[in-house]
């Protein structure tokens, strides 16, 4: 039965008074059982246990194994490069003209002494002429001054002249002579520049490049044709700014071309630039061949090996199984499992020594036998589990020749 109800601020009404009761005691009239406080936190105890994560497996990575191998300490370094002339002169006209004929092509074998080019010779010639005239006069000169000495010198044995009048006419003749030795040295000259109108070949050899085409007019001096000659080749290769001290001392040269790579010829090093190329950044040295072969060509390409022969073994890795780690190289040594299939890493600091192409030298940190990791070394870190993603690969023998550049 409604009970009345009255407050402060709400007006007298009636208020079923089970409204008021808890909510457990409105379920139990309700005919809905209570739950019990302690089932209640079991409840969400279970709950909350099966949302927690398990613990993370750790992968095993693949890796790629190499072995390591050691060799008498023979290293070979070998560098391409092409086959060049050792002497290339740019031949030109000793003379200013025009060039009325150009007698050889690009490629053309020349003969010392064979005309290569020719200017038009004119004005050349005129001047020949005017030189040959002044010559004839100044002789002329000479032999009427000579017959007038002859006669005075007749008077003056007769008394008929005086002593002055006698050196007269020997100092007359003497400079009517020196005119005529200055008009013979000028017509010498003039005949000289009149053939230097014909460009001639200084040496056997081949032309590899025309500076200048008919028609054109030249100076005295000025680049026409170029000449290799065939006497001596050698070999152009660039040194890197690490290797030129170490290579300077080697004698066991050796030169190969592309051509023919089976056969290998006898190299000596005759120049090494002072100062490093400025596009290339590596010293430009030639190799000279000692009595080339009449096949090998300018402009072929030639490896260029040099091999050093040492006391101590040397172990060579690719440069991808180097790591740097706090200004430290360090090497990932592979340790297998007991079971097989799989094994840990572990990292080795490392001294290095010279690279060789794409592979370097350790000098201290590995030793012959050893398994190291040659590819992913990022990604590792010590005693982590990894399996190999094919058969451990033997590293190549230390003699084996890398090629470390080219200088065109």
């Amino acid at each position: 039965m409604p009970v009345p109800y009255s407050g402060p601020d709400v007006a007298a009404a009636d208020v079923d008074v089970s409204s008021l009761r808890p909510r457990h005691a409105r379920r139990a009239m309700a005919g809905i059982p209570a739950i019990p406080a302690i089932a209640a936190l079991a409840l969400l105890a279970g709950l909350s246990g099966c949302g927690k994560k398990a613990e993370p497996v750790e992968p095993v990575r693949p890796v790629r194994l190499m072995q390591l191998q050691s060799a008498a300490g023979k290293t070979a370094f070998e560098f391409s490069g092409e086959v060049r002339p050792r002497v290339e002169s740019r031949l030109g006209f000793r003379v200013g003209g025009k060039i009325s004929a150009r007698l050889v092509d690009v490629g053309a074998s020349v003969r010392r002494g064979q005309p290569l080019a020719r200017l038009d010779p004119t004005d050349l010639a005129l001047a020949e002429a005017a030189a040959r005239a002044q010559y004839d006069a100044a002789k002329t000169d000479r032999d009427l001054a000579q017959s007038d000495l002859n006669r005075y010198k007749e008077l003056a044995a007769r008394n008929f002249i005086s002593a002055a009048e006698l050196t007269r006419r020997q100092a007359t003749y003497e400079s009517a002579a020196s005119r005529l030795e200055q008009a013979q040295a000028n017509l010498h000259n003039q005949s000289n520049q009149t053939g230097y109108a014909v460009l001639a070949a200084d040496a056997d050899g081949l032309v590899t490049a025309v500076d200048a085409e008919v028609g054109q007019v030249v100076t005295a001096g000025q680049s026409v044709i170029r000449v290799a000659q065939i006497a001596e080749k050698e070999v152009a290769i660039g040194l890197p700014e690490d290797q030129v001290d170490m290579l300077r001392g080697i004698s066991d040269v050796t030169v190969r071309t592309w051509a023919e790579p089976d056969r290998r010829l006898p190299g000596r090093v005759r120049e090494i630039s002072a100062a490093a190329d400025p596009v290339t950044r590596t010293y430009p040295t030639r190799v000279s061949v000692p009595n080339p072969p009449a096949d090998l060509r300018f402009g072929m390409t030639a490896a260029v090996t040099f091999t050093r022969t040492g006391e101590s073994v040397m172990i060579r890795i690719p440069l991808t199984a180097l790591l740097q780690d706090r200004g430290n190289n360090q090497v990932w040594i592979y340790q297998a499992a007991a079971g097989g299939g799989t094994g840990t890493v572990k990292p080795v600091t490392v001294t290095l020594g010279e690279p060789q192409g794409n592979e370097i030298e350790v000098r201290q940190g590995l030793a012959p036998g050893q398994t190291i990791v040659t590819a992913g070394v990022h990604l590792l870190r010590p005693g982590q589990k990894v399996k190999p993603m094919q058969g451990v690969a033997p590293s190549q023998p230390a003699s084996a020749p890398a090629v470390a550049g080219r200088k065109g």
